[in-house]
């Protein structure tokens, strides 16, 4: 009964009222552009330009950013009876086979092939909720998704994508191929702003999480532990572990852009780390690496959410999100953006 679950794990307490005009369905004219929302330690509420992220960093503060690279994820194709399919793209799993999500009127079985333009993908195998395909031996799968597929954007974006979608939909530090979704914290950053930061004595180094599409898979259990937690490949570097331990050591600040930053941060130890990560962060989590961070606002109910608010503290960040919705903040992938703080223990839910 979702009364006997301890509120923090409640999923019922990470919602909040969001009217559909506040869902950002195309990104400001440039990337700067966006507003940012100071979350003090304090919990008050400061409203910003993202530009002015320049005056709550500080020389020797450190950046850790995400250069996942997205892929063009999203197929459509038929079935060799005639029947729509959209294959939409998880994770590349080598270089012929991929694992996807797959919408049909019906679940297609082992065997069975899909058509799309001059390729044709077999489905082999079944993962949970989703399906593996093959491409031919001749012909690499990641190409497949290049030639005819089209920008991922989120589901809560109800328009198709454009041709400004395909730039603005990157981050300006993408650099390695494997997401099917944006780590959109990143997506505020110019070069010139990373230029002026790196001036006024901020560093950044960058880690690699592939953005799967699970991150849009709706939390389905009322009890957030109970979630099954989708799998992303991560790659942290044994020298951003050493980097971000030097930080510390001379009184810097560890900076992520991004709760992907966050996840993978998390899930390396001072060796670094390499490999899938399924972990959940939520309430009583024990932050090792990072100090602050700068995120979009997340759904109501989601895993992200949680993390957030585990980060910053309950009380706090829900505040924010309520003052947010109030001010006509533009919220998810395309929206604005937040400066959180580590919550000092005590200062969220009581686990």
């Amino acid at each position: 009964m979702p009364g006997s679950i301890p509120r923090p794990f409640a999923l019922s307490s990470y919602d909040y009222a969001l009217p559909d005009e506040l869902i950002a369905q195309a990104p400001p004219p440039t990337r700067r552009e966006a507003r940012l929302a100071h979350l003090a330690p304090a919990g008050t509420l400061e409203h910003l330009g993202f530009a002015d992220i320049r005056s709550l960093l500080r020389p020797g503060d450190l950046l850790v950013v995400n250069n996942t690279r997205v892929i063009p994820a999203r197929l459509s194709g038929n079935k060799r009876s005639g029947g729509q399919v959209e294959v939409f793209l998880e994770r590349i799993l080598d270089l012929s086979r991929a694992l996807v999500q797959i919408k049909a009127s019906r679940a297609p079985k082992p065997g069975q092939e899909i058509v799309v333009a001059d390729f044709v993908l077999t489905v082999v195998g079944r993962e949970g909720r989703f399906f593996i395909v093959e491409a031919p031996a001749t012909s690499p799968i990641l190409d497949l998704f290049h030639a005819h597929g089209s920008v991922p954007l989120p589901p809560y974006i109800t328009r198709d994508p454009e041709a400004a979608d395909g730039e603005r939909y990157q981050t300006v530090f993408a650099d390695i191929e494997g997401a099917v979704a944006a780590p959109t914290a990143g997506l505020h950053f110019d070069k010139p702003l990373l230029e002026e930061l790196a001036a006024a004595g901020v560093g950044h180094e960058t880690i690699t999480l592939h953005v799967g599409a699970g991150t849009f898979h709706p939390v389905q259990v009322e009890d957030v532990r109970e979630h099954d937690m989708h799998g992303e490949w991560v790659d942290v570097p044994s020298a951003v572990c050493d980097r971000i331990s030097q930080v510390r050591s001379e009184g810097g600040r560890v900076v992520a852009v991004g709760t992907t930053v966050v996840r993978a941060l998390e899930s390396a130890d001072e060796n670094g780390f390499q490999g899938l990560t399924e972990l959940f962060i939520g309430p009583g989590h024990e932050f090792r690496h990072v100090d602050a961070l700068i995120t979009n606002f997340h759904l109501p109910r989601s895993t992200l959410l949680v993390l957030v608010c585990a980060f910053a503290g309950y009380d706090h960040v829900m505040r924010a999100y309520n003052e947010a919705v109030k001010d006509g903040y533009r919220f998810f992938s395309y929206g604005d953006a937040m400066f959180l703080h580590l919550a000092s223990k005590g200062s969220s839910f009581e686990v």
